[in-house]
Protein backbone atom coordinates (compact mmCIF):
# COMPACT_ATOMS: atom_id res chain seq x y z
CA UNK A 1 0.00 0.00 0.00
CA UNK A 2 1.47 3.41 -0.53
CA UNK A 3 2.98 5.88 2.11
CA UNK A 4 0.26 7.94 1.44
CA UNK A 5 -2.50 5.40 1.68
CA UNK A 6 -1.08 4.53 5.08
CA UNK A 7 -1.12 7.83 6.50
CA UNK A 8 -4.62 8.84 5.23
CA UNK A 9 -5.72 5.60 6.85
CA UNK A 10 -4.05 6.50 10.10
CA UNK A 11 -5.75 9.83 10.22
CA UNK A 12 -8.86 8.47 10.00
CA UNK A 13 -8.61 5.69 12.39
CA UNK A 14 -7.58 8.66 14.80
CA UNK A 15 -10.39 10.77 13.86
CA UNK A 16 -12.79 8.03 14.95
CA UNK A 17 -11.17 7.26 17.75
CA UNK A 18 -10.44 11.20 19.58
CA UNK A 19 -12.61 13.72 20.85
CA UNK A 20 -14.24 16.10 18.49
CA UNK A 21 -11.67 19.48 18.43
CA UNK A 22 -9.27 16.57 17.67
CA UNK A 23 -11.66 15.16 14.78
CA UNK A 24 -11.91 18.33 13.53
CA UNK A 25 -8.13 18.99 13.02
CA UNK A 26 -7.11 16.04 11.44
CA UNK A 27 -10.33 16.17 8.98
CA UNK A 28 -9.43 19.69 7.70
CA UNK A 29 -5.77 18.22 7.28
CA UNK A 30 -6.84 14.99 5.40
CA UNK A 31 -8.73 17.34 2.75
CA UNK A 32 -6.37 20.01 2.99
CA UNK A 33 -3.55 17.46 1.71
CA UNK A 34 -5.99 16.04 -1.03
CA UNK A 35 -6.85 19.29 -2.32
CA UNK A 36 -2.82 19.74 -2.71
CA UNK A 37 -2.35 16.76 -4.34
CA UNK A 38 -5.79 17.15 -6.83
CA UNK A 39 -3.94 20.07 -8.10
CA UNK A 40 -0.69 18.79 -8.59
CA UNK A 41 0.69 18.98 -12.32
CA UNK A 42 4.05 17.54 -13.56
CA UNK A 43 6.37 20.71 -14.11
CA UNK A 44 7.90 18.96 -17.19
CA UNK A 45 4.73 19.25 -18.42
CA UNK A 46 4.17 23.35 -17.67
CA UNK A 47 7.59 23.67 -19.06
CA UNK A 48 6.44 22.33 -22.40
CA UNK A 49 3.39 24.25 -23.05
CA UNK A 50 3.96 27.52 -24.72
CA UNK A 51 1.69 29.68 -23.18
CA UNK A 52 3.47 29.50 -19.71
CA UNK A 53 3.87 32.37 -17.80
CA UNK A 54 7.65 33.20 -18.37
CA UNK A 55 8.56 34.19 -14.66
CA UNK A 56 6.96 31.06 -13.38
CA UNK A 57 8.72 28.53 -16.05
CA UNK A 58 12.29 30.47 -14.67
CA UNK A 59 10.92 29.77 -11.41
CA UNK A 60 9.84 26.14 -12.06
CA UNK A 61 13.35 25.40 -13.93
CA UNK A 62 15.21 27.08 -11.21
CA UNK A 63 13.68 24.62 -8.50
CA UNK A 64 14.46 21.72 -10.78
CA UNK A 65 18.36 22.89 -11.08
CA UNK A 66 18.11 23.53 -7.40
CA UNK A 67 16.86 19.77 -6.18
CA UNK A 68 19.47 18.34 -8.42
CA UNK A 69 22.25 20.37 -6.61
CA UNK A 70 20.85 19.34 -3.32
CA UNK A 71 21.38 15.40 -4.62
CA UNK A 72 24.46 15.94 -5.89
CA UNK A 73 26.02 18.36 -4.05
CA UNK A 74 24.46 18.31 -0.20
CA UNK A 75 23.71 14.54 -0.05
CA UNK A 76 20.20 15.35 0.29
CA UNK A 77 17.35 13.55 -0.82
CA UNK A 78 15.17 15.24 -3.12
CA UNK A 79 13.70 11.70 -4.45
CA UNK A 80 10.23 12.69 -5.95
CA UNK A 81 9.83 16.28 -4.33
CA UNK A 82 9.35 19.08 -6.34
CA UNK A 83 8.79 17.50 -9.51
CA UNK A 84 4.87 18.93 -9.53
CA UNK A 85 3.62 22.40 -9.63
CA UNK A 86 0.54 23.16 -7.60
CA UNK A 87 -1.29 26.46 -7.41
CA UNK A 88 -3.53 26.81 -4.81
CA UNK A 89 -4.75 30.38 -5.29
CA UNK A 90 -3.94 31.80 -2.19
CA UNK A 91 -0.69 33.36 -0.26
CA UNK A 92 -0.11 30.22 1.91
CA UNK A 93 -0.22 26.55 2.42
CA UNK A 94 -0.92 26.51 5.96
CA UNK A 95 -1.61 29.10 9.25
CA UNK A 96 0.73 28.10 12.24
CA UNK A 97 -0.35 29.04 15.55
CA UNK A 98 1.86 29.45 18.39
CA UNK A 99 0.62 30.38 21.77
CA UNK A 100 2.77 30.24 25.48
CA UNK A 101 1.44 31.20 28.63
CA UNK A 102 1.28 35.09 29.19
CA UNK A 103 3.94 34.52 32.15
CA UNK A 104 6.52 32.17 30.51
CA UNK A 105 8.44 31.56 27.56
CA UNK A 106 7.23 28.27 27.65
CA UNK A 107 5.62 27.16 24.28
CA UNK A 108 2.66 25.35 24.34
CA UNK A 109 2.96 21.76 22.34
CA UNK A 110 0.39 19.70 20.37
CA UNK A 111 0.98 16.04 19.82
CA UNK A 112 1.25 14.56 16.36
CA UNK A 113 1.18 11.16 15.22
CA UNK A 114 3.84 10.02 13.31
CA UNK A 115 6.07 13.56 14.37
CA UNK A 116 5.59 13.69 17.91
CA UNK A 117 5.10 17.04 20.32
CA UNK A 118 5.53 19.93 18.09
CA UNK A 119 5.40 23.56 19.50
CA UNK A 120 2.54 24.57 16.75
CA UNK A 121 -0.82 24.01 15.39
CA UNK A 122 -1.45 23.88 11.29
CA UNK A 123 -4.15 24.68 9.89
CA UNK A 124 -5.39 25.01 5.91
CA UNK A 125 -7.72 27.30 6.44
CA UNK A 126 -7.10 30.82 7.62
CA UNK A 127 -10.42 31.04 9.40
CA UNK A 128 -9.83 27.75 11.43
CA UNK A 129 -6.39 29.40 12.42
CA UNK A 130 -8.28 32.38 13.64
CA UNK A 131 -10.67 30.60 15.28
CA UNK A 132 -8.39 28.26 17.56
CA UNK A 133 -6.32 31.43 18.44
CA UNK A 134 -8.80 33.42 19.30
CA UNK A 135 -9.99 29.91 21.52
CA UNK A 136 -6.42 29.99 22.89
CA UNK A 137 -6.56 33.77 23.74
CA UNK A 138 -9.50 32.91 25.87
CA UNK A 139 -7.94 30.68 28.01
CA UNK A 140 -4.98 33.56 28.29
CA UNK A 141 -2.26 32.61 26.61
CA UNK A 142 -0.52 34.54 24.18
CA UNK A 143 -1.22 33.66 20.95
CA UNK A 144 1.10 34.39 17.54
CA UNK A 145 -0.93 33.08 13.78
CA UNK A 146 1.19 33.48 10.74
CA UNK A 147 1.01 32.44 7.01
CA UNK A 148 3.44 29.52 5.89
CA UNK A 149 4.40 29.06 2.23
CA UNK A 150 5.91 25.70 2.83
CA UNK A 151 6.21 22.92 4.52
CA UNK A 152 7.65 18.77 4.20
CA UNK A 153 5.47 16.09 4.58
CA UNK A 154 8.60 13.45 5.70
CA UNK A 155 8.21 11.29 3.04
CA UNK A 156 4.40 10.64 3.66
CA UNK A 157 3.64 12.50 0.07
CA UNK A 158 6.15 13.92 -2.40
CA UNK A 159 6.24 17.83 -2.31
CA UNK A 160 5.24 19.58 -4.85
CA UNK A 161 6.22 23.31 -5.62
CA UNK A 162 3.54 25.42 -4.92
CA UNK A 163 2.44 29.18 -5.97
CA UNK A 164 2.87 29.96 -2.37
CA UNK A 165 6.86 30.31 -2.72
CA UNK A 166 7.43 30.58 -6.33
CA UNK A 167 7.91 34.26 -6.30
CA UNK A 168 10.40 34.59 -3.80
CA UNK A 169 14.52 35.83 -4.65
CA UNK A 170 16.88 32.97 -6.20
CA UNK A 171 18.64 33.47 -2.26
CA UNK A 172 15.19 32.88 -0.63
CA UNK A 173 13.52 30.02 -2.88
CA UNK A 174 16.64 27.98 -2.77
CA UNK A 175 17.18 28.56 0.99
CA UNK A 176 13.60 26.88 1.12
CA UNK A 177 13.72 24.27 -1.35
CA UNK A 178 17.14 23.20 1.09
CA UNK A 179 15.73 23.60 4.11
CA UNK A 180 12.72 21.33 3.34
CA UNK A 181 14.76 18.64 1.80
CA UNK A 182 16.83 18.60 5.45
CA UNK A 183 13.52 17.64 7.18
CA UNK A 184 13.90 14.31 4.83
CA UNK A 185 17.51 13.61 5.81
CA UNK A 186 17.59 14.01 9.51
CA UNK A 187 14.28 14.71 11.90
CA UNK A 188 14.24 13.94 15.38
CA UNK A 189 10.66 13.32 16.42
CA UNK A 190 9.27 15.60 18.69
CA UNK A 191 12.15 18.60 19.22
CA UNK A 192 10.24 21.58 17.05
CA UNK A 193 13.81 23.43 17.70
CA UNK A 194 15.97 20.89 17.17
CA UNK A 195 14.94 19.83 13.74
CA UNK A 196 13.89 23.53 12.48
CA UNK A 197 17.49 24.83 13.76
CA UNK A 198 19.01 21.62 12.04
CA UNK A 199 17.24 22.53 8.76
CA UNK A 200 17.97 26.11 9.02
CA UNK A 201 22.22 25.88 9.56
CA UNK A 202 21.76 23.28 6.22
CA UNK A 203 19.50 25.83 4.29
CA UNK A 204 21.93 28.65 5.36
CA UNK A 205 25.38 26.55 4.45
CA UNK A 206 23.15 25.18 1.53
CA UNK A 207 22.77 28.43 0.16
CA UNK A 208 26.75 29.78 0.10
CA UNK A 209 27.65 26.40 -1.58
CA UNK A 210 25.05 27.07 -4.31
CA UNK A 211 26.13 30.93 -5.15
CA UNK A 212 29.70 29.20 -5.18
CA UNK A 213 29.32 26.36 -7.78
CA UNK A 214 27.94 29.14 -9.82
CA UNK A 215 30.65 31.74 -9.60
CA UNK A 216 27.81 33.70 -8.75
CA UNK A 217 30.24 36.21 -5.98
CA UNK A 218 27.34 39.11 -6.96
CA UNK A 219 24.69 36.65 -5.23
CA UNK A 220 26.77 35.45 -2.54
CA UNK A 221 27.55 38.49 -1.45
CA UNK A 222 24.14 39.79 -1.09
CA UNK A 223 23.06 36.56 0.42
CA UNK A 224 25.87 37.24 2.95
CA UNK A 225 24.79 40.52 3.40
CA UNK A 226 21.14 39.29 4.03
CA UNK A 227 22.16 36.88 6.74
CA UNK A 228 24.00 39.40 8.44
CA UNK A 229 21.31 41.49 9.17
CA UNK A 230 19.19 38.42 9.85
CA UNK A 231 21.87 37.75 12.70
CA UNK A 232 21.35 41.10 14.23
CA UNK A 233 17.43 40.91 14.32
CA UNK A 234 18.09 37.75 15.77
CA UNK A 235 19.96 38.78 18.38
CA UNK A 236 18.02 41.64 19.49
CA UNK A 237 15.07 39.34 19.53
CA UNK A 238 16.97 36.51 21.95
CA UNK A 239 18.02 39.43 24.15
CA UNK A 240 14.63 40.66 24.17
CA UNK A 241 13.26 36.97 25.20
CA UNK A 242 15.76 36.62 27.44
CA UNK A 243 15.40 39.39 29.39
CA UNK A 244 12.03 38.17 29.62
CA UNK A 245 12.29 34.72 30.75
CA UNK A 246 14.37 36.22 33.36
CA UNK A 247 11.42 39.04 34.21
CA UNK A 248 9.06 35.57 34.80
CA UNK A 249 11.74 33.65 36.65
CA UNK A 250 12.53 36.36 38.93
CA UNK A 251 9.14 37.34 39.85
CA UNK A 252 6.99 34.08 40.62
CA UNK A 253 7.00 34.68 44.31
CA UNK A 254 5.26 38.00 44.54
CA UNK A 255 2.06 38.10 45.32
CA UNK A 256 -0.66 37.09 42.94
CA UNK A 257 -3.05 40.27 43.31
CA UNK A 258 -0.19 42.86 42.69
CA UNK A 259 2.00 40.20 40.32
CA UNK A 260 0.27 40.36 37.07
CA UNK A 261 0.23 44.42 36.53
CA UNK A 262 3.83 44.58 37.39
CA UNK A 263 4.76 41.72 35.17
CA UNK A 264 2.92 43.34 32.04
CA UNK A 265 4.25 46.88 32.64
CA UNK A 266 7.85 45.66 32.98
CA UNK A 267 6.96 43.44 29.98
CA UNK A 268 6.16 46.32 27.88
CA UNK A 269 9.18 47.80 28.91
CA UNK A 270 11.26 44.86 27.66
CA UNK A 271 9.16 44.77 24.43
CA UNK A 272 9.39 48.54 24.05
CA UNK A 273 13.30 48.66 24.19
CA UNK A 274 12.72 45.78 21.42
CA UNK A 275 11.37 47.87 18.96
CA UNK A 276 13.80 50.87 19.61
CA UNK A 277 16.63 48.74 19.11
CA UNK A 278 14.79 47.38 15.84
CA UNK A 279 14.84 50.95 14.78
CA UNK A 280 18.32 51.62 15.34
CA UNK A 281 18.96 48.64 13.18
CA UNK A 282 16.74 49.49 10.39
CA UNK A 283 18.80 53.06 10.34
CA UNK A 284 22.50 51.25 10.38
CA UNK A 285 20.92 49.08 7.55
CA UNK A 286 20.20 52.01 5.84
CA UNK A 287 16.77 51.98 5.68
CA UNK A 288 16.07 48.29 4.25
CA UNK A 289 12.97 47.61 5.60
CA UNK A 290 13.42 43.24 5.57
CA UNK A 291 11.54 42.92 9.21
CA UNK A 292 8.55 45.85 9.31
CA UNK A 293 6.02 43.16 8.80
CA UNK A 294 7.52 41.18 11.99
CA UNK A 295 7.52 44.29 13.66
CA UNK A 296 3.69 45.37 12.75
CA UNK A 297 1.94 43.10 15.39
CA UNK A 298 1.68 43.36 19.05
CA UNK A 299 4.58 40.95 20.19
CA UNK A 300 4.00 38.31 22.44
CA UNK A 301 5.87 35.51 24.15
CA UNK A 302 4.83 33.18 21.14
CA UNK A 303 5.60 35.06 18.47
CA UNK A 304 9.42 35.70 20.13
CA UNK A 305 9.10 32.13 20.77
CA UNK A 306 9.05 31.22 16.68
CA UNK A 307 12.15 33.21 16.39
CA UNK A 308 14.52 30.75 19.16
CA UNK A 309 12.40 27.65 17.47
CA UNK A 310 14.54 28.43 14.13
CA UNK A 311 17.44 30.22 15.15
CA UNK A 312 18.33 29.52 18.58
CA UNK A 313 20.62 26.60 17.97
CA UNK A 314 21.38 27.78 14.62
CA UNK A 315 25.35 28.91 15.56
CA UNK A 316 25.56 25.23 17.43
CA UNK A 317 24.61 23.37 14.68
CA UNK A 318 27.28 25.19 11.69
CA UNK A 319 29.73 24.91 14.55
CA UNK A 320 29.05 20.81 14.14
CA UNK A 321 29.82 21.57 10.76
CA UNK A 322 33.12 23.19 11.28
CA UNK A 323 33.95 20.50 13.58
CA UNK A 324 33.49 17.57 10.88
CA UNK A 325 35.55 19.47 8.33
CA UNK A 326 32.58 20.85 6.28
CA UNK A 327 31.96 17.09 5.29
CA UNK A 328 27.95 17.14 5.30
CA UNK A 329 27.95 13.08 5.30
CA UNK A 330 29.73 13.24 8.37
CA UNK A 331 27.62 16.20 9.87
CA UNK A 332 24.41 14.08 9.05
CA UNK A 333 26.11 11.43 11.06
CA UNK A 334 26.73 13.55 14.03
CA UNK A 335 23.40 15.31 14.10
CA UNK A 336 21.75 11.69 14.14
CA UNK A 337 23.79 10.87 17.23
CA UNK A 338 23.09 14.24 18.76
CA UNK A 339 19.31 13.04 18.09
CA UNK A 340 19.50 10.22 20.11
CA UNK A 341 20.52 12.25 23.14
CA UNK A 342 18.21 13.92 25.72
CA UNK A 343 16.37 17.04 24.94
CA UNK A 344 18.17 18.70 27.59
CA UNK A 345 21.42 17.31 26.26
CA UNK A 346 21.31 18.47 22.82
CA UNK A 347 20.71 21.93 23.88
CA UNK A 348 23.64 21.33 26.18
CA UNK A 349 25.97 20.25 23.46
CA UNK A 350 24.82 22.94 21.03
CA UNK A 351 25.18 25.29 23.20
CA UNK A 352 29.14 24.55 23.73
CA UNK A 353 31.61 26.58 23.17
CA UNK A 354 33.23 23.87 21.10
CA UNK A 355 30.89 21.17 20.37
CA UNK A 356 32.31 17.34 20.63
CA UNK A 357 29.94 14.59 19.30
CA UNK A 358 31.06 11.21 20.88
CA UNK A 359 31.69 8.92 17.75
Amino acid sequence: MPRYLIASAWLLVLIATTGCETARFYSQAIHGQAQITHRRVPIDRILKNQTTDPVLRQKLALVLDLRQFAETNLALPAGGHYLDYADLQRKFVVWNVHAAPEFSIKPKGWWYPFVGRLSYRGYFSEDDARAKSSELRGQGFDVFTGGVAAYSTLGWFTDPVLNTFTNRAESELAELIFHELSHHKVFVRGDTDFKEAFATAVAEEAVRRWFQSRSDQAGLAGYEKDLARKAEFIAIVLQARERLQTLYTNNATIPADTRAAQLRDERAEIIGQLRRDYVSLRERWGGKDDYDRWFSRPLNNAQLNTIATYYQLVPGFHALLVQNGGDLEKFYVATRKLGRLSEARRREVLNEPRITVAQ
